[in-house]
């Protein structure tokens, strides 16, 4: 997985590439843990091929948290293998989600 940051005034754009996983799911974790003071947070998914629950997982802490702070949450580019978890799990009834 290739994570690429964008961080602008108070709004971050994660673009996440390959597998959000087990093993890569820790590593978007930290970089959202890392991001400071931001007020919207936008997770691109143009180049994601699979999510599994570890990733949701990761997806579900960083919308709380930028929830809790009344922050901005959304997740574009998604494409309809990754839409289909979303919708399977209910997730996309709750987050603000673009597809392709």
């Amino acid at each position: 997985m290739t994570i690429t940051k964008t961080v602008e005034y108070n709004k971050a754009i994660l673009s996440v590439e390959g597998w959000l996983d087990t093993n890569s799911a820790p590593e978007l974790g930290r970089e959202i843990e890392a991001l400071s003071d931001i007020e919207s947070l936008i997770l691109d998914f143009d180049k994601l091929e699979y999510i599994a629950s570890a990733g949701l997982r990761i997806v579900v802490l960083a919308y709380k948290q930028l929830k809790s702070t009344n922050g901005e949450f959304s997740i574009i580019h998604v494409n309809s293998e990754v839409m289909e978890v979303f919708k399977l799990t209910g997730f996309d009834q709750t987050f603000d989600i673009q597809a392709k």
